[in-house]
């Protein structure tokens, strides 16, 4: 995990806010040479060594004339006033590294750390981020898949967890229902402009999300996606959350990225386990046999990101009758043959205690319903026989 650059002790004037604003126009998302310069320079001295009437090739070392006549074309059509207002006039706001709003974690991603967030939602999302999960996955997922998705989402909602996904058709859509519906907080990461609907099929649940939680992007109001910025807009998920959840993923697959950058930034990589005959789930697999770990509910998931003492409840099968008996008790007990009557003697010897000591623990047998007499012979009775089926897995 790289050092933050640039952390909290920064200060963002207006000059510099509108500036990166602009630059937001001009620089593609993860772009680490923007990034670079921005260190270098400064958002308003970049900006304006763009806009310069008499450009000079030399003032952007490391680009070609070629980029930095497409930066400078880019920089000429931005209008950062009227970005600014377009995101007010919907309720939204631009925040930047040195705000107080400003999730830190984010300068973990170094020189491919966002220009600015274009933020719309009135919760804090610096307060949000600090304890927050990624849940992501297929967009065309399994019944099973969104069940588990939505399962996660509302599980880590009730457990006071931030839901953070990307707001895709699939497992992102079920994760973000699941948040929603416990009344819970959840973050959406777009890759276009934050008053732009995509997936068109999700307005109202992208509306009810900017209504509840927070809508972010980093590209402009207006800004549409495109193939490249969904997979640059994985690594703000991973860097912005303290782990990241994958519950469908093929072995192709963006969700597998938003894993990987998890990875590389030291935040912690979990995965939902599924069908092994299933190729949605044969990512999901393949991260498991690395460095992933496998959770398959809220609890595990909060287990591994949350504080010490946050664990999840201990896992066993339904107790049986035959488990609160004593250790002497059940020696007698499994001394028995399933089948057929046996005297108290045959008991005594096979379960290693004299033969009163068995006699005394077979009378207490019987009155808990798990032997009879017969005569001088002793035997399980039904219930017992399926009470230690059920124990050792049998039929």
């Amino acid at each position: 995990m790289r050092e933050p650059e640039e952390g909290a002790g920064e200060r963002t004037g207006e000059q510099e806010r509108v500036a990166r604003a602009a630059l937001t126009r001009v620089i593609e998302p993860g772009d680490e040479h923007g990034g670079r310069w921005l260190r270098e320079f400064g958002a308003a001295e970049l900006l304006a060594r763009l806009t310069a009437p008499d450009p000079d090739d030399t003032a952007l070392p490391g680009a070609t004339p070629r980029r930095i006549a497409s930066y400078r074309i880019r920089a000429a059509a931005a209008d950062p006033h009227r970005d600014l207002a377009a995101v007010a006039a919907v309720g939204g706001r631009f925040i930047c590294p040195g705000d107080r709003e400003w999730p830190t974690q984010l300068d973990d991603l170094g020189g491919a750390r966002p220009i600015g967030l274009w933020v719309r939602g009135r919760p804090d999302l610096r307060t949000w981020a600090l304890r927050s999960v990624a849940v992501v996955g297929a967009r065309a997922c399994t019944p099973y898949g969104a069940h588990m998705a939505a399962g996660l989402g509302t599980g880590l909602a009730e457990r006071g967890w931030v839901v953070v996904s990307g707001a895709a058709f699939g497992v992102d859509g079920s994760a973000h229902r699941g948040a929603l519906a416990a009344g819970g907080a959840t973050v959406a990461v777009l890759a276009c402009g934050v008053d732009v609907v995509y997936p068109r099929g999700h307005a109202e649940l992208i509306g009810r999300i900017a209504q509840q939680g927070l809508v972010i992007g980093e590209l402009p109001p207006g800004d549409h996606p495109t193939p490249s910025r969904f997979i640059l807009r994985n690594r703000v998920i991973a860097a912005l959350t303290r782990g990241t959840v994958v519950v469908e993923a093929e072995y192709r697959s963006g969700s597998l990225v938003t894993a990987r950058s998890a990875q590389r930034l030291g935040r912690h990589t979990m995965g939902v386990p599924g069908p092994v005959t299933s190729g949605l789930s044969a990512g999901v697999h393949e991260l498991l046999r690395g460095e992933g770990v496998l959770v398959t509910d809220a609890d595990e998931v909060v287990e591994l990101v949350g504080d010490i003492g946050e664990l999840a409840p201990e896992r066993r099968g339904p107790v049986l009758p035959r488990d609160l008996l004593d250790r002497v008790s059940t020696r007698v007990l499994d001394a028995i043959p399933a089948r057929g009557a046996v005297d108290a003697g045959r008991i005594a010897r096979g379960a290693g205690t004299t033969p009163d000591e068995t006699l005394g623990r077979l009378y207490e047998l019987h009155s808990l319903g798990f032997v009879e007499r017969h005569g001088e012979g002793w035997e399980l009775t039904r219930s017992a026989i399926r009470g230690s089926n059920a124990r050792r897995g049998g039929p």
